[in-house]
């Protein structure tokens, strides 16, 4: 027999699996299924997937979401698609579903205001759930409205309508700016916020103006800009310009406002840190492009993507979802030092 009349190796089956590993098919079925807590051991469940991995089991996923009436596909809603924050929460939610045999299909609906169209003839046959990131939930309507379970990333946690919430300690990123500012010994600040109205951005503001009441003879200006390099130079050019007390401190929404402001700094001939400090938010790759290289608080945008994941599993299997917000952690670069009157 020549080498293109060799048979095909059958596929290997769970029966297979279950043979090998000394199971019943049943036990197979609740392990691959992720149903096999409280009814299956810990150490069978293992023995299990490691079985199916040495025989090169792999479940027919077609056949299985027939069988459950699932697709075992995730929607993830995110405001832009050029924003390196959301390409990384989709890299961690992906990552995470890639484990559970589990598509994540990624949809830009502008600004995270709304509203976002279902981009299905109908969102319920196509999706298992929807996960939305840095949006507000009545901007879900349409997919929502479909009865499909909703977790939503870095949004107001108030909300009654998503299954679950997962979110970043946001307030205390800003009050770790605050704390550093103030310690440097800035006391008039400038605060370029974004212009788009979600709750990540209002938390930010709110804990800034918060942190800087408390702290006594500290005063701050803001200004909004669109989350554009272009658009922050503009505001923060014209801000600084304005006659009186220039302000020392410029603390922005985010790193790419930051950039904006930066660039304002250079055309007013301003040094930076020498005679403006500059801060941002969320620590892209743009923060160590710029020189100086920019303070700013790391957000840890891929394990907002797992946890986001992680919790639409979990309320699609009727667990419970893993509470409390994700640290955020103040990294600090060239852009801050004292202000000029402190070191004269």
């Amino acid at each position: 027999m020549t080498s293109a009349q060799q048979p095909v190796p059958a596929r290997p089956t769970s029966r297979d699996v279950a043979r090998a590993a000394g199971v019943s098919q049943a036990t197979v079925s609740l392990v691959l299924g992720e149903k096999w807590q409280g009814r299956v051991s810990r150490a069978t469940a293992q023995r299990v997937r490691d079985t199916a991995a040495e025989i090169g089991y792999r479940p027919n996923l077609a056949a299985r979401s027939l069988r459950l009436g699932r697709t075992r596909t995730a929607l993830l809603v995110v405001p832009a698609l050029t924003n390196e924050f959301f390409a990384r929460v989709y890299a961690g939610a992906a990552a995470l579903a890639a484990e559970h045999d589990f598509g994540v299909v990624l949809y830009p609906s502008p600004d995270g205001t709304g509203p976002a169209r279902d981009p299905f003839a109908s969102a319920r046959a196509a999706l298992d759930g929807v996960i939305a990131s840095s949006m507000a939930a009545d901007a879900l309507g349409a997919l929502h409205g479909a009865d499909l379970p909703l977790v939503m990333l870095d949004s107001d946690p108030s909300g009654t309508g998503p299954a679950a919430h997962v979110n970043l300690d946001i307030v205390d990123g800003m009050r770790q700016v605050t704390d550093h500012l103030l310690g440097l010994g800035h006391r008039r600040f400038l605060h370029l916020a974004s212009a788009v109205d979600t709750w990540t951005f209002a938390v930010r503001a709110e804990a800034l103006h918060d942190a800087l009441g408390a702290a006594g003879g500290a005063t701050v200006r803001t200004v909004r800009a669109p989350l554009d390099v272009r658009a922050g130079r503009e505001a923060a050019e014209q801000a600084l310009s304005i006659p009186g007390d220039r302000p020392t401190a410029i603390v922005c929404d985010d790193d790419i406002l930051a950039a904006g402001a930066c660039k304002a700094a250079r055309r007013l001939g301003l040094r930076v840190p020498d005679e403006l400090s500059v801060t941002g938010f969320d620590d892209l790759a743009l923060a160590t492009a710029l020189e100086p290289e920019l303070t700013t608080v790391r957000l840890p945008a891929e394990q907002v993507g797992e946890r986001g994941m992680e919790a639409l599993l979990a309320v699609l299997d009727g667990r419970p979802v893993e509470q409390g917000g994700l640290p955020v952690r103040l990294v600090v670069r060239g852009s801050t030092a004292p202000p000029p009157t402190a070191r004269a």
